[in-house]
């Protein structure tokens, strides 16, 4: 994690280095990722990357910690308690659509995701992958607990199950609309929005599905 010395630096150098990090990691991944790069681009010498940080992993892994709590507090509003008088399929394929939406407005953070996922080496890919991982299943475990108490869900649904699905849906939904190469059988990228949330909304339903009734047509 970040030294005494990263968090005395002024709040705009810390941003610098940061979004410089952010730009190559998410272009080139960790393992072909340029600390010199990095540190032409944020306008300092690479020997204080060494200041602020234990080594290569230690700064992926800050940037990988940093754009999930960024991802987490742009949608913040989607986490937490259901509205009530809100059905649990609405708020999530709402909550979805946001995820979606939020990607396509930060290019920098759908890098992230995109490097972090892709990693080759699988040391990396655990450490980065691992605060993230935690954070979200976190979160949707507990709201999928609040589906089964207000009866949206099933009673006998696992709600760690239905958070392992939206885990391995959300990454492939937070990069393959957007960039080519990443999408599935279901074609995301070069849609019109409109298109776009249809689509997403037949995958989000599907995967609900699973665990409680839909809304009737």
């Amino acid at each position: 994690m970040p030294t005494p010395t990263w968090q005395r630096l002024a709040p705009a150098r810390r941003e610098r280095i940061t979004v410089a990090a952010m730009e190559e990691f998410g272009r080139h991944g960790y393992s072909a990722g340029s600390l010199n790069t990095v540190a032409r681009e944020a306008g300092v010498a690479k020997g204080s990357l060494f200041q602020y940080f234990d080594d290569k992993l230690d700064l992926f892994q800050y940037v990988a910690e940093t754009a999930a709590e960024r991802v987490r507090d742009g949608l913040v509003s989607w986490l937490g308690v259901i509205p009530d008088g809100t059905s649990y399929h609405a708020f999530f394929c709402g909550a979805v659509l946001a995820w979606v939406d939020y990607f396509a407005e930060h290019p920098l953070e759908r890098g992230v995701i995109a490097a972090t996922h892709l990693e080759i080496d699988p040391q990396v890919r655990v450490a980065v992958n691992a605060p993230a991982r935690r954070l979200y299943a976190a979160e949707v475990t507990a709201l999928a607990r609040q589906a089964v108490r207000r009866g949206d869900f099933r009673p006998d649904v696992r709600p760690e199950v239905f958070a392992s699905l939206v885990s391995m849906l959300l990454p492939q939904l937070a990069v393959a609309p957007f960039e080519p190469g990443f999408e599935g059988p279901v074609p995301l990228y070069g849609l019109t929005r409109d298109e776009l949330r249809a689509r997403v909304m037949e995958l989000a339903s599907g995967l609900y599905a699973g665990f409680g009734p839909l809304p009737e047509a």
